[in-house]
């Protein structure tokens, strides 16, 4: 009799520790799922494609394809707010028109800018590297934090090195938003069903002033063409 209840013990204690080990071994197996498993990859979607190529200021025929565009400055357009501002950066909105339902190989790299005539082009460069350089011009920092790096650039006896504080910086949250417009903005990659519209982007430091013509060339599958772009 005793060694049958403590075989029933034993066997109670063998199921329970069973049942621990299945629970702590699926919740592993959840966390070792999302430790491994990348993150969805975040893609441009583009703008939506005016009504035809004549609805912008430039269009040139590319082999199958329309290329048309319009220069932005330094300033970059979104669907749900901006525009906003990179100083290091020229935008042109560019757009691809074709047959109904024609599919092209679309990718920003088959763009550069050719600036003031130079023989090298200026290669269009991917939407992360903007994102450090953008600014919202709306953003206005909270009253408080200008108050408080005036009073700390102020502060200080004579015997005390002056220095200039940084400015305030936008909140992470708000940068996020500009960040993810600017990319649902930018021209999608990938095989892409035509009409296609987007925002490309091209390093350049100078003052638009500087800037006296401007070439968008493009160098994709359907054809080759170089399309003249003027300042607004």
């Amino acid at each position: 009799m005793c060694y049958l209840l403590s075989r029933m013990r034993f066997c109670s204690v063998l199921k329970m520790c069973a049942a621990i080990a299945g629970v702590l071994g699926g919740a592993a197996g959840l966390c070792g799922q999302d430790a491994s498993s990348p993150a969805a990859p975040v893609r441009a979607v583009g703008l939506p494609p005016r009504l035809s190529p004549a609805d912008y200021q430039f269009h040139v025929q590319a082999g199958s394809v329309t290329l048309a565009a319009e220069f932005m400055g330094h300033d970059i357009p979104t669907e749900e707010g901006g525009p906003y501002f990179t100083g290091s950066y020229v935008v042109v909105e560019a757009a691809l028109f074709g047959a109904p339902d024609a599919k092209i190989q679309l990718t920003y790299r088959d763009f550069s800018l050719r600036i003031n005539g130079k023989k090298q082009p200026v290669p269009s460069q991917a939407y992360v590297l903007v994102f450090p350089t953008m600014k919202d011009p709306a953003w206005e920092p909270p009253a408080g934090e200008t108050e408080r790096a005036l009073t700390s650039s102020a502060g200080g006896g004579a015997n005390k090195p002056q220095f200039k504080p940084a400015p305030p910086q936008m909140p992470i949250e708000l940068r996020h938003v500009m960040e993810q417009r600017v990319l649902k903005a930018s021209l999608s990659e990938g095989d892409r069903t035509l009409p296609q519209a987007g925002l490309l982007f091209f390093e350049w430091h100078g003052d638009l002033k500087n800037i006296h013509s401007m070439e968008l060339v493009y160098s994709g599958s359907p054809g080759k063409a170089t399309l003249a772009l003027e300042k607004p």
